[in-house]
C-alpha cells in the first residue's frame, strides 16, 4: 500500500493528466489480468485525522481478507491510501489524480464536504464511490457513482428527536452547530424533526467548523436554561463544546449524532462532562452480535486497538466494493456503479439495501455515554 500526502501546488500537473478520457487508462476492463487500483482517500492530518485513520484501518482489514482469500477472481487489490487534510481543495485535486491514474474506484471520504468537492470530478470521471459522509446535501447530488455507506444525518436526527422528544418528553431545547457540511446537516436535519413535533428550539447558536472558544455562545444559551443541549460538530469541536458548557454550568443533556459516540469526544469533553450524552447512530457497541463480535475481535488483533463506528462503517463500504467487483470481474465505470447499488448485504451498521439517492443504511438506535463509551439505551 502507498500513502500519498498529496499537494496542492501538483494541481496543474493532474488538470492536465485528467483530460484522458475515462476508461483509456490500462487494466481497467474486463479482459484486464493485472491489480485493481482502488483510492482510499481520507484526512491523515489536521483536526479530522482521527476519522480518517479509523476508516483506513477499516478498509485495509476488508481489503487485506480480500486479498489474502484470492482477491478479485483471482487478480489482487492495489490499495493507495490519499490523505485529503479534510479540505475540500485538495480533495478536488486528488480527486483528478485518481482520474488520471486509472483507479477504478474510491472508498472515503469521512468529511462531507470533501466528498461533495470530489464528487463531480469523480462522476465525470465515471469513478464509483463509496462514502463515510453523511451530509444530507451529499444524497440531494443524485449521482450515480456516489454511495453512502450509513445514515444521512435526516435519520440520525430523526431517531434523536424521537427519543427526545415523543419518549423523553423533552421542550425545552437548544442548538449549537457548526456551519460545515456535516453541522449544517445536522442542524438542519434536527430542526426539522423538531418542528414536527411543533418543538421550537429555546436557542439556536451557529459556530465555524475551526471556532474553539464558544463561551460568548454559550453564554445565550445558558439564559435560556435548556434541557437538552443538540450538539452538530465533528468529535474534537462536540468535545471542546461540551467542555465549555459545563464550565459555564450549563446541566442541559448533550445530545448528538455519531461524533458523540467516540472516545475523542468523550476525552476531549472530559469523561465526567460526557457522561449520560445521549448519541444517535447505527453502531453503538463492540457486543451487539456475533457478527461485530467477531468483527471487534479481528480488528483488535490487527491494530490493537478497540472498533468503532468509523471502522465498521469503512469496513462495510470496503466489503460492498469487493462484492461488487467480483459481479463485474473487476471491471469499472457504470458496469460497477449499477452492481454497487445493487448489494443487498447484512452489514456491522445493519441491512444495505441501496435507494436511487445511493444511501444504503436507513436506520439508527441510540445510546448513553457511560464511563467514556456508549451502551445501548436500553443496557443503561
Amino acid at each position: 500500500m502507498r500513502f500519498t500526502r498529496f499537494s496542492i501546488a501538483a494541481a496543474a500537473l493532474i488538470a492536465l493528466a485528467a483530460c484522458a478520457p475515462p476508461g483509456q487508462q490500462a487494466e481497467t476492463g474486463a479482459g484486464a489480468t493485472g491489480p485493481i487500483k482502488i483510492a482510499n482517500v481520507n484526512a491523515q492530518s489536521g483536526q479530522l485525522s482521527s476519522l480518517g485513520q479509523w476508516e483506513h484501518k477499516g478498509v485495509k482489514l476488508a481489503i487485506d481478507e480480500a486479498n489474502k482469500a484470492g482477491g478479485v477472481n483471482g487478480r489482487q487489490i492495489k490499495l493507495d491510501l490519499f490523505d485529503s487534510q479534510g479540505d475540500p481543495t485538495v480533495g478536488t485535486n486528488v480527486a483528478r489524480k485518481i482520474a488520471a491514474e486509472g483507479y477504478i474506484a474510491m472508498l472515503g471520504t469521512a468529511e462531507s464536504a470533501v466528498t461533495l468537492a470530489m464528487a463531480p470530478i469523480l462522476k465525470d470521471a465515471k469513478i464509483p464511490n463509496i462514502t463515510s459522509g453523511q451530509s444530507p446535501k451529499l444524497a440531494e447530488l443524485k449521482s450515480p457513482f456516489l454511495f453512502l455507506n450509513a445514515p444521512t444525518s435526516v435519520t440520525f436526527d430523526e431517531t434523536l428527536a424521537e427519543y427526545l422528544v415523543d419518549e423523553k418528553g423533552h421542550k425545552k431545547i437548544a442548538l449549537i452547530s457548526n456551519n460545515g457540511a456535516y453541522g449544517a446537516g445536522e442542524h438542519d436535519a434536527f430542526l426539522t424533526s423538531l418542528k414536527t413535533r411543533n418543538v421550537t428550539p429555546v436557542a439556536d447558536e451557529v459556530v465555524t467548523p475551526d471556532q474553539k472558544d464558544f463561551n460568548s455562545n454559550l453564554a445565550k444559551i445558558r439564559e435560556q436554561d435548556p434541557d437538552v443541549l443538540f450538539i452538530g460538530a465533528e468529535e474534537v469541536q462536540s468535545g471542546l463544546i461540551a467542555k465549555q458548557a459545563r464550565e459555564l454550568g450549563i446541566e442541559a443533556v448533550f445530545a448528538g449524532g455519531a461524533p458523540m459516540g467516540t472516545d475523542v469526544y468523550a476525552t476531549t469533553a472530559g469523561l465526567k462532562n460526557a457522561e449520560g450524552s445521549v448519541v444517535s447512530s447505527p453502531y453503538l457497541s463492540n457486543e451487539a452480535s456475533e457478527p461485530i463480535k467477531e468483527f471487534a475481535a479481528k480488528y483488535k488483533a490487527a491494530y490493537n486497538e478497540e472498533a468503532r463506528m468509523h471502522v465498521a462503517k469503512a469496513y462495510d463500504g470496503a466489503s460492498i466494493l469487493i462484492e461488487a467487483l467480483k459481479q463485474t470481474n473487476g471491471e469499472g465505470g457504470q458496469k460497477l456503479a449499477d452492481a454497487i447499488r445493487g448489494v443487498k448485504r447484512a452489514g456491522l451498521l445493519g441491512d444495505y439495501n441501496y435507494d436511487a439517492n445511493g444511501v444504503g443504511i436507513h436506520e439508527t438506535k441510540i445510546g448513553l455515554v457511560k464511563d467514556g463509551k456508549v451502551v445501548p439505551e436500553a443496557a443503561s
